[in-house]
């Protein structure tokens, strides 16, 4: 655990008892193992990590060990085309085709980058020819967006895209900037502002660090937990889930957003650029996951695992993985949050699991 207390404003009796609710959850089989991490002000106070990276063998969670995040990559994702909005090199409004023409098929000519962002494109579905045999094929995923059709009219429906977001993403921002995402993102992102464990697509050498992902007692989407544990998606790069990091590296990330988009001196974003792209856009249902959401340029404001019942602030901007994880940052109190879990959960089990420990660390902040 790092403590810098004092100088950060937290207050220790408040840390003792995230660290307590943290020991809690593994010691009573919420989930094997887990990573938290948290930043205030930009110093690091917390870093947490515990349980079993591997129920089957028993290994344990280690300083080094990575965990799958699922859509707790969308966040990061999100962020390269804030950088490229912030140099020019594209208008929320630009439809997706005038910069990627073979897009506008199948009705999707009118679809726009601020639609992708915030869920309302239209096409919600993984193609079903799109199994995880192919995700090592980035132009098959091309393919897959432009040939897509839409379910609903653009800008119309918010409905969750869960891997479609960052195929579309991710082509948007190589055919904007040049390179592949995964190099825009060691280049722009990480490698600048220090973050040494976040990827998207790792290299084979560093399968023995990443947590194996266990169904709980109530997951109901085995086949996933299944599909993620297996080391050919890993490598993989997937921009809308298949990102593979630390707490501390996406806390790290967050700990940036929260400072303005500066952190130990090195600028990824100006304060406006992050005030800009972190306002609400839409809200309303979400068709996909049948609930009400709230979202910014490809983040969920105010997200019900962010914070205790009733408290959930739309100051606080993150993104949440499926059934195991979320990351979250608030410039108003100064804190960053990560809390990586490799118990994947039905929802009704993870949102209070995910809540009551972002809620400790609200309530430890002075």
């Amino acid at each position: 655990m790092v403590v810098a207390a004092e100088k950060a404003q937290m207050d220790p009796k408040g840390l003792s008892r995230v660290e307590e609710l943290f020991n809690q959850q593994i010691e009573t089989g919420v989930h094997p193992g887990a990573a938290l991490a948290v930043y205030r002000h930009g110093m690091p106070v917390i870093d947490l990590y515990g349980g079993l990276a591997d129920q089957e063998t028993g290994k344990p969670v280690a300083n080094n060990t990575m965990f799958v995040l699922y859509s707790s990559t969308k966040a990061v994702t999100a962020a390269c085309l804030h950088i490229l909005w912030e140099r020019g090199k594209l208008d929320w409004d630009d439809t997706v085709a005038s910069h990627w023409p073979e897009f506008a098929q199948k009705g999707k000519e009118d679809v726009t980058i601020k639609h992708v962002l915030t869920h309302e494109s239209g096409f919600p579905d993984t193609p079903s020819h799109m199994t995880w045999d192919r995700w090592h094929d980035w132009e098959a995923a091309v393919e897959a967006m432009e040939q897509i059709p839409l379910d609903y009219k653009p800008g119309r429906v918010i409905a969750y895209h869960p891997r479609n977001f960052g195929w579309v993403v991710g082509e948007l921002v190589r055919r904007i900037d040049g390179r592949p995402i995964e190099q825009f993102v060691r280049e722009e992102i990480t490698g600048p502002q220090n973050i040494e464990e976040f990827h998207l697509g790792i290299d084979p050498s560093m399968e023995e660090r990443v947590a194996k992902l266990h169904p709980m007692e109530d997951c109901d989407r085995t086949s996933q937990v299944t599909i993620y544990n297996r080391p050919e998606v890993h490598t993989a790069v997937l921009p809308a889930g298949g990102g593979i990091a630390t707490a501390r590296g996406l806390a790290r990330f967050y700990a940036m957003m929260a400072g303005g988009g500066t952190l130990d001196g090195v600028t990824m974003l100006k304060p406006e650029t992050v005030a800009a792209v972190t306002a609400q856009q839409s809200e309303g249902l979400d068709h996909s996951l049948d609930r009400q959401v709230k979202r910014s340029m490809g983040l969920s404001l105010g997200d019900p695992r962010t914070a205790a019942p009733g408290k959930e602030d739309i100051s606080t901007f993150g993104h949440a993985g499926s059934g195991t994880s979320v990351g979250w940052a608030n410039p108003d109190s100064g804190l960053a949050f990560a809390y990586i879990t490799n118990g994947f959960r039905a929802e009704a089990t993870n949102t209070p699991r995910l809540s009551v420990i972002s809620q400790a660390v609200h309530d430890a902040a002075l």
